[in-house]
């Protein structure tokens, strides 16, 4: 099973910009947990959990784990989990560690990557390999990437630039809202805005209602798999 995480998946310091806007959301994210049915070429393979916490200082973990329900992805026990810890400063979320570790019978791949902000460095350690590189103001890491799309969002932004800590270096990627779309999922029908990413032709489709949600109702990508996440439930504590 290739797992959906919201930054592949789903696939988020973070400087979200609306052409050259450094900041985006002076609020801080409401703690929440929400639940997706994970499909895989149209048919449901997995159920996703996302969930944000506050942690004290000013920290917060968000986790998504996913776990094979049907299919080759029960029968291969296969599960994938994706932890991070970031801060809020200065209006915007920033990224401390990330944590991937996915797991089927057959299979094992763990990924950790901790942002040293004191030093400017990030270091990554991918299935024994080790990587570094310089930090760049309001990284985000391919988990929180959806999260920080949302918040860019509800604060009316239209184009957004990332940087995205990943396995080798940052990368700036684009995202645009394309329009408005009358979208279906188990959670109920939503008018929704469809957010694409522009700067690569890796397939990336988000449907969010900003208004009720920071996350996606629905989030595909053909990167990993032709994957889907559907919303099911929303819920705040």
């Amino acid at each position: 099973m290739s797992t959906f995480s919201p930054s592949r998946t789903f696939v988020a310091g973070l400087v979200l910009a609306l052409a050259t806007s450094a900041a985006f959301a002076a609020t801080p994210p409401q703690p929440f947990t929400a639940t997706y049915q994970v499909l895989r070429d149209g048919e449901a393979i997995g159920q996703a959990t996302i969930q944000l916490k506050a942690v004290g200082d000013g920290q917060y973990e968000y986790s998504n784990d996913v776990k094979g329900t049907s299919g080759l992805a029960a029968m291969l026990g296969a599960s994938s989990s994706e932890t991070t810890r970031f801060r809020w400063t200065g209006g915007v979320p920033e990224t401390l560690t990330y944590d991937y570790k996915m797991e089927t019978a057959i299979k094992q791949k763990q990924r950790h990557l901790q942002a040293d902000w004191s030093t400017h460095q990030v270091s990554v350690t991918d299935n024994g390999k080790h990587f570094s590189y310089a930090t760049a103001p309001g990284m985000v890491d391919r988990n929180t990437l959806p999260l920080a799309l949302g918040l860019a969002l509800q604060d009316n932004k239209r184009s957004v630039t990332l940087p995205v800590g990943v396995k080798q270096q940052i990368e700036s990627q684009q995202f645009q809202v394309k329009g408005k779309e009358t979208v279906k999922v188990p959670a109920g029908n939503f008018q929704a805005e469809r957010v694409e990413r522009t700067d690569s032709d890796k397939s990336f489709d988000a449907w969010y209602a900003p208004r009720k949600y920071p996350v996606p109702v629905k989030l595909a990508q053909s990167d990993g798999g032709n994957l889907t996440l559907q919303l099911i439930g929303y819920h705040q504590p």
